[in-house]
């Protein structure tokens, strides 16, 4: 209790400029609202499981001069439908919230539906020069690669997950300083639910026209790492890399630790296609328990890979203004699977997108052979 009301006083510090006295001061508002309907299935012919969710987000930012600004942001979430009736531990899931301060609740929830509404973001910033300093909940970006970021330690994500584009934030100080426009030192720290911290520093430069970063840190008070990532450009190709490599603290030595390390290369031929591809390796991948596991992801930047090798291609092409087709493939070799994931995306009007997606999983889990279809269409408006 003592942690939520310490970041509902953030949080009313946050919000109090929503009524400027002062001239300068100033609040937008932004978000979205989006109906979405799934079906989960292993073949056309058999059952369907069929789910909706009204997905609602809010995002709130005041700004106090150029020095002082903050934010609050909110996901509400109304789910409907076989998911909720079949899996008790969706709800559960739904409510969780791996952070320090739990800001997820489940204020009303049924036998078939759920309503869910969390606090993702509530920070407060401060700018003098050169340096900037941040506290609350907060997105900790520290990726290069376009897909699976070894590097990015405190907010890892699936790749899968294509509703939730902010991504988790984290309850962590933040610092940066940035001596030049092209370089900077970070330095984080972030508790999460189990009063475990990860403490990571960061430093970022630009080497010629290569992006090159380095850090070297603790994750969860369980392993030291240290890491590595660059972003630059081979004639019309972007290449982008990532390394880092987990030491247990409890290790006995190297050999018990994990790296992992990606690769990535991607280009725009023309206006109309783009075409991504990575691969990665990890000496250590996880064992995976279910397809949850597999579709959900690792809870930290150790546990991206389920295979030792991995390699995954995207191709996405507009045909005409307003309308993308994309199509996604991801090889495990580890798992004898694959995954293939066409999509299309449609603006039908100003700030409104029609999209229809669909994830296909083909592997052998645990000694079981998986396959499983998600089929997805979504609504979109945003303001």
């Amino acid at each position: 209790m003592k942690k939520v009301v310490l970041f509902s006083a953030l949080i009313l510090f946050i919000v109090s400029p929503v009524f400027p006295q002062e001239k300068g001061k100033h609040i937008t508002l932004g978000g979205y609202a989006s109906w979405l309907h799934s079906v989960l299935f292993d073949s056309i012919s058999n059952d369907w499981v069929n789910s909706s969710m009204l997905h609602n987000r809010v995002n709130v930012k005041a700004y106090a001069g150029p020095k002082l600004s903050a934010g609050v942001e909110i996901r509400n979430r109304l789910v409907l439908g076989d998911m909720i009736r079949f899996d008790p531990a969706y709800r559960e899931s739904m409510e969780s919230d791996p952070g320090w301060a739990d800001m997820s609740w489940n204020l009303i929830d049924g036998n078939s539906f759920v309503f869910n509404t969390m606090i993702d973001r509530a920070w407060i910033s401060f700018t003098s020069g050169k340096l900037r300093f941040t506290a609350g909940r907060q997105r900790i970006n520290w990726s290069q690669s376009l897909v699976w970021n070894p590097n990015d330690i405190f907010n890892t994500y699936s790749f899968f997950d294509f509703d939730y584009i902010e991504r988790p934030g984290s309850d962590a100080i933040r610092v940066v300083y940035s001596p030049t426009p092209s370089s900077a030192v970070e330095i984080a720290v972030k508790l999460n639910s189990e009063n475990d911290i990860t403490a990571a520093a960061l430093y970022r430069t630009s080497i010629l026209n290569v992006d090159i970063q380095v850090l070297a840190g603790v994750v969860d008070q369980e392993d030291i790492i240290a890491g590595t990532g660059w972003s630059g450009a081979v004639g019309s190709f972007s290449v982008r890399g990532e390394t880092s490599f987990f030491q247990p603290i409890d290790g006995d030595g190297l050999a018990d630790g994990t790296g992992l390390v990606t690769i990535g290369i991607d280009k725009s031929f023309s206006d109309k296609l783009m075409v991504l591809t990575q691969a990665m390796y990890c000496n250590k991948p996880i064992v995976l328990g279910d397809f949850g596991d597999l579709y959900s992801g690792g809870l930290t930047a150790r546990q991206l890979a389920f295979s030792e090798f991995t390699s995954m291609v995207q191709v996405t092409y507009s045909p005409m203004p307003l309308v993308n087709i994309s199509g996604s493939a991801i090889w495990y070799p580890d798992l004898n699977g694959f995954f293939a994931g066409p999509s299309v995306d449609v603006s039908m009007a100003e700030n409104v997108d029609f999209s229809i997606i669909w994830q296909h999983f083909n592997s052998t889990i645990s000694g079981i052979k998986t396959r499983i279809n998600l089929g997805f269409l979504r609504f979109k408006y945003s303001f």
